[in-house]
Parts: structure tokens; C-alpha cells; sequence
């Protein structure tokens, strides 16, 4: 399988990114990547988004241009529920799919993405 497909191991490293820009050149694609940072990239640990997404920031800061986003499952609470369960036990705003990111903690790392990569966006538009 492609290093480029999303799976059960992570795929965000410079080497991962690298070899997926190749593998989209061979393709004679423009490389332009969106990098998830949960499910495989987190090992499944919604709490090590954050993580992903500092290392992915790194990489657009250290000059990388094909990374165009990247992608955080975030609900107003942390964690996730069985939808099995009966309604009058769930708790509103914590996902019934995968496990999430709080709103604070999701409110918390935007703002710290754009105090790093506002300029550097910016002036590559210019």
C-alpha cells in the first residue's frame, strides 16, 4: 500500500510526506496533501492530535509547500460514547464515532497554528 493512503500506522513524517510528493509526481499529479491527524497518524489516541499537528506545522515552517491542511476530529468534549447506549446517558457534545479533541483544546491548537503560520501563509499568497 502507498505510504499516501491513510491505514493503521502512522504516514506524517518528512519521509512520509516526501515519498507520498513523489509518488503523486510519478503520478503526474501536483503534490497537494491534506494530513489527518487522527486515526492512524494519533495511533488512535485522540489526545496525541496536537502532536501531529506540531509535527505537520514543523514541516510547513521547515519550508515544506505541499502540505495545504490538515485535519482534527474535535467535538465540544473530549473522548467518544457508544451510540448503543440509552439516549438519557449520553452526554451532549461527545461523538458517538471516533474520539475527539474538546473544543478548548481544538480552540487552543488553531490559534496556536495560526501564531505560527500566519505570515508564512500569508507572504506565500503575496
Amino acid at each position: 500500500m502507498s505510504s499516501c493512503a491513510g491505514g493503521k500506522a502512522p504516514n506524517y513524517s518528512p519521509a512520509d510526506v516526501a515519498q507520498c510528493e513523489k509518488e503523486m509526481e510519478q503520478a503526474g499529479l501536483r503534490p497537494s496533501l491534506m494530513v489527518d491527524c487522527s486515526h492512524g497518524n494519533s495511533n488512535k489516541d485522540y489526545r496525541r492530535q496536537p502532536a501531529v499537528a506540531e509535527s505537520v506545522v514543523a514541516q510547513i515552517k521547515d519550508g515544506n509547500r505541499s502540505i495545504i491542511g490538515l485535519m482534527i476530529e474535535s467535538n465540544i468534549h473530549e473522548g467518544n460514547q457508544s451510540s448503543e447506549q440509552p439516549r438519557s446517558e449520553m452526554k451532549y457534545g461527545v461523538s458517538v464515532t471516533d474520539a475527539c479533541i474538546s473544543w478548548e483544546m481544538t480552540d487552543a491548537l488553531l490559534r496556536e497554528i495560526h501564531q505560527d503560520l500566519n505570515g508564512l501563509l500569508t507572504a506565500r499568497v503575496a
